[in-house]
Formats: structure tokens, C-alpha cells, sequence
């Protein structure tokens, strides 16, 4: 999906990635992220929000919660998202202040003190249970917790398994019973996703789920809530944040803007955000009919996976599908035309759409591309932990 782009945006990442591995310095199944260029993004959305007058926080689930690269982003961008309690810890641990907790996944009753503790901006609820037990953890602690009201998604513009949050014709109901709630204030509303990429040319756009965030804002405005937030997350981008400054957002949450990895930077290598990860496989074996088959562990059903690299060679084949109901121990190539140009132990380098986390891959994080000397800072598995 993105080679191209890498190849033309960040081509020493990509031949720093191929000496990794035929060095032996990586093994197969591993993401290289180049740190330089997910800072230098992370800057260029702060600088450009800054301007509109959007605040952000940003997400690291696609990263693997990489200490190293939460620490290069919150230089610039200081709070974060967490979309889970996992991923709240990583990036406290890491010195990220917590913007948004709840963000996709509500926080378990026994973890509200430990995270409310911290301090969040805000707290994301689903729903008047999830609203108590905030406002409960919140008064034994001595505060009151500024909330965000998770809208529930227009039919059709919800993910399986993102289920949940307050109908737009409850609101009313709720917010009645949650301002009773004497440690909570309702902040702001947000619904997901609020902007997506058209599957053609890549262009963000607002979904009707934004339509119900900004219906809800009025309905909350109308009982005399001020100041409300309206976080708009999903592909928020350099191309998207004039559209979230637009329609009214105060909130943007980026997280494959960080690595160029939108799905307008696969159509469009021009976009400001520079791509900064390859995924680095290996020939394990050839089948009888030539196809090679390289080792997997990194590919993710909604990748878009075009083609591969074959570096020794200068070889580019076909990345074959493969059922997302099936472990990806391995992923087929398309037949070479030669049977030398590929062999077993050949680098095999793929760019594509990730979710890193739920992998099981390793992160190789690389500094010093743009000046010409590149270093491997450190190896991470797929949660942040240094291997």
C-alpha cells in the first residue's frame, strides 16, 4: 500500500531496513520506524493545529506504544489518547500526559483510581453505569473528573467490536442523570470514527458520526453546558485538520498521520507527513509451483498489501490474500519470473496499513536517516517492552 511512498519519500529508510536484516541485526517479522521522521510529523501537526486552533492528542497503538517514539511525539505533542488501560500505562510510564482515557475501551472499575489519579483531561463514557463509577472514583480522590459523552455511531459507521455509547435521541436523558453525579462535569461529546479516507482517492471526509457529535454539542450547549469539547478523532491528518477546524472540532487525535500512513499517503506521496516504517520479512521457502512464501507474524487483515521488495535482487512481486480468519505464519508471493531472482533468507521489505499491537512483531526503532548515519536505538516487542 505504501511502498511506493516509502520508496519515494524515505528511501534510506528503506535500504537501512535491508542491512538490518542482512546483517542479522533484526530478524524477520519486524517493523523499523524511523524516529526522525515521527517526530518531524508529530511537529508539523502541532504547528499546523496550532494554528487552527485544534488542540490533539495522539495515538500509539499503530506504533506498538513505543517508549522511544511517545517520548520524540509528546515533545510536540505533550497529551495523548489511550484507546486501552494498557496503553494508558505505557505512555504514563513514558512521560505522556493522559488527554483523553476511555478513548475506545472504557476504563475497568478496579483501574479507575490508579488512572484517574493522573490526572486525564478527560475521561471518555459509554454510558450512565461507566458515568457513576468515574464520578465515584473521582470524589474518593477529592475531584470532580471532566467527562466526554461517547455518542453512539450512526447505523453503518460503527466497527464490530467498537459497539456502544449514548443515542443522540437519550443525550437529553443522560445528561440529566450525569449532571446529578457530583464527581463528574460533562466536558464535551465525541463519537468514532468522525472522518474517514475515501477508498479511491484518499481525501478525508466527515462521516455522519461527526453530524451526530456536532448535534449533540448543541443539545449539551442548550442545558447551559459552556466550552464544550468536541473531539473528532479517526485519519486526522494535515490534510484532515482543516476540515476538523471547519465543522467545528476542538480535538484531533493522529495517529498514522505520525508515520505518513493515511490512506491519502498511499495515493499521494506529496502529502507533508513523511513515512516512517517498513516491515522487514524473509524467503522461508519456495513452493513446488515457485511461488516463495515469506515469514509473517506482522500483517494485518486491513493492510492492503499491493507488492514486496526483494532488495538482492531489486525484485518487486505481488503480495498474494490470504483469509483473515487464518494465523499468518507465512504470506505468498506471486511466482518470480526467474527462479534466481529469489532464494531462501532473501530480505523481503512490504509497506502497508498496521495496527502494530495486535501483532507479534518487533519494533526496531532507527535514528540519524536524514544525516546518513543510521543507528538502531533499540529493539521492542509489539507492547513497548525493550527486548
Amino acid at each position: 500500500m505504501f511502498l511506493d511512498t516509502v520508496l519515494t519519500r524515505n528511501p534510506g529508510l528503506v535500504d537501512a531496513a535491508a542491512a538490518l536484516h542482512r546483517n542479522g541485526d533484526i530478524p524477520p517479522d519486524t517493523y523499523v520506524v524511523d524516529l526522525d521522521a515521527v517526530e518531524a510529523n508529530a511537529a508539523l501537526l502541532a504547528a499546523e493545529a496550532d494554528r487552527l486552533g485544534i488542540s490533539l492528542w495522539f495515538v500509539v497503538k499503530q506504533l506498538g506504544r513505543n517508549p522511544e517514539l511517545i517520548r520524540a511525539i509528546a515533545r510536540h505533542i505533550p497529551r495523548s489518547a489511550a484507546i486501552d488501560p494498557a496503553e494508558a500505562r505505557t505512555l504514563h510510564a513514558a512521560g505522556a500526559r493522559p488527554g483523553n482515557l476511555g478513548h475506545l475501551v472504557q476504563i475497568p472499575r478496579r483501574a479507575l483510581p490508579e488512572m484517574l489519579a493522573w490526572r486525564p483531561e478527560t475521561v471518555t463514557v459509554f454510558d450512565l453505569a461507566n458515568a457513576r463509577a468515574v464520578s465515584d472514583a473521582a470524589r474518593e480522590l477529592g475531584f470532580v473528573q471532566p467527562v466526554l459523552i461517547r455518542l453512539e455511531g450512526a447505523e453503518g459507521d460503527v466497527y464490530p467490536g467498537q459497539e456502544g455509547g449514548v443515542p443522540l435521541d437519550r443525550l437529553d436523558a443522560f445528561a440529566k442523570e450525569a449532571e446529578a453525579l457530583d464527581g463528574i462535569r460533562i466536558a464535551g461529546v465525541t463519537a468514532f470514527p468522525c472522518v474517514l479516507c475515501d477508498p479511491v482517492t484518499g481525501v478525508p471526509a466527515a462521516t455522519p458520526n461527526f453530524g451526530l457529535a456536532l448535534k449533540a454539542r448543541e443539545l449539551l450547549a442548550a442545558r447551559g453546558h459552556r466550552d464544550l469539547k468536541l473531539s473528532a478523532p479517526s485519519a486526522t491528518s494535515m490534510a484532515s485538520l482543516p476540515l476538523l477546524a471547519e465543522l467545528g472540532a476542538t480535538h484531533g487525535e493522529p495517529g498514522h498521520a505520525l508515520t505518513g500512513t493515511t490512506p491519502l499517503h498511499a495515493v499521494d506521496p506529496a502529502q507533508p507527513e513523511k513515512p516512517a516504517y517498513v516491515y522487514v520479512s524473509e524467503v522461508a521457502h519456495t513452493l513446488d509451483d515457485g511461488r516463495p512464501a515469506i515469514f509473517g507474524g506482522g500483517f494485518y487483515p486491513r493492510a492492503h498489501i499491493r507488492s514486496a521488495l526483494l532488495p538482492r535482487t531489486g525484485t518487486r512481486l505481488g503480495v498474494q490474500d490470504a483469509p483473515a480468519e487464518n494465523i499468518d505464519y507465512y504470506r505468498l508471493l506471486d511466482a518470480p519470473d526467474r527462479a534466481a531472482d529469489t532464494r531462501a533468507g532473501d530480505t523481503a521489505l512490504l509497506a502497508f496499513r498496521t495496527q502494530i499491537f495486535v501483532t507479534r512483531s518487533t519494533v526496531a526503532v532507527v535514528s540519524g536517516l536524514a544525516s546518513g548515519t543510521p543507528r538502531l536505538n533499540g529493539l521492542y516487542d509489539a507492547h513497548g517492552r525493550a527486548l
